[in-house]
């Protein structure tokens, strides 16, 4: 999905939904509004020139394990098919259901038209607020070979970012974590870390790697550092900063506008 044989950086935004059928905190409604929302936060984002969307899930309470409820699958398959009929053709459209059902986010992916999912837990163990999630990669991987979605639906594997523990920086724990993810077929690697000198050398350590290797960040950006945390990365999701502060809310498309001027600038 991202080819970085064109020295081009992406900017992926972050659609936030209501909570989806299926979950205890859904109400009658919340997949109309998400549907609107959605629509409403692509539309900011393509025409801020944005190179893509990744619409997660805000259930507010997430199963720990890969598997999830059908009312949920149905209901994102839903947007995701209504944000495709709006987007051009070279806009990538994600999509994850929180915080590591990859297997149904991959359904969905290839149902609706999507190109890529991100990876919460693709290797190895991650401690959440949900309990402890252990990654199935042989199970993630054989489904995906299964339903024709392995060339079709790339996966972006989070290895240090927001939904993990930060702490101080092993740059052999991070490159084994790298290799491993490569390893088991993905497609990009995603990082984050609050502290801007650390998160670059992150970056840096893992593309002296895997030249090749999409390295994408995974949050932590604004338009005041933008152009220095994403000197060496291919690539950021961006949610915060793009609703104005308001985590949850609209998309504002004159931010947008201003962070890709950035980016471009880079």
């Amino acid at each position: 999905m991202f080819d970085i044989t064109k020295g081009h950086k992406y900017v992926i935004g972050l659609v936030h939904l209501a909570p989806l059928p299926g979950t205890p905190l859904f109400r009658e409604g919340d997949l109309e509004r998400s549907i609107e929302k959605a629509l409403v936060d692509t539309t900011a984002l393509i025409k801020g020139g944005a190179d893509g969307c990744l619409i997660q899930s805000v259930d507010k309470i997430y199963p720990s394990g890969d598997d999830t409820d059908y009312a949920r699958v149905a209901g994102m398959t839903i947007v995701v098919n209504e944000v495709k009929r709006i987007a051009p053709q070279d806009f990538h459209v994600g999509v994850q259901l929180m915080w590591n059902c990859i297997t149904p986010s991959i359904a969905i992916a290839k149902a609706a038209g999507a190109c890529f999912t991100r990876c919460s837990a693709l290797i190895g163990t991650i401690q959440t607020p949900y309990g402890e999630m252990n990654a199935d990669p042989l199970k993630v991987q054989t489904y995906r070979r299964n339903i024709g979605a392995w060339d079709s639906v790339s996966l972006i594997s989070e290895i240090s970012g927001y939904h993990h523990i930060a702490g101080g920086y092993d740059k052999n724990e991070l490159l084994t974590k790298a290799r491993q993810s490569v390893t088991v077929g993905a497609n990009a690697i995603e990082v984050f870390h609050p502290d801007e000198e650390t998160n670059n050398r992150m970056v840096q350590d893992i593309k002296s790697l895997y030249p090749d290797v999409p390295v994408i960040l995974g949050g932590g950006t604004n338009l005041g550092n933008a152009a220095t945390r994403l000197k060496y990365a291919d690539g950021a999701l961006v949610g915060g900063c793009f609703e104005n502060g308001k985590w949850g809310g609209n998309i504002d498309r004159d931010i947008v506008s201003e962070y890709v001027s950035i980016v471009r600038g880079i």
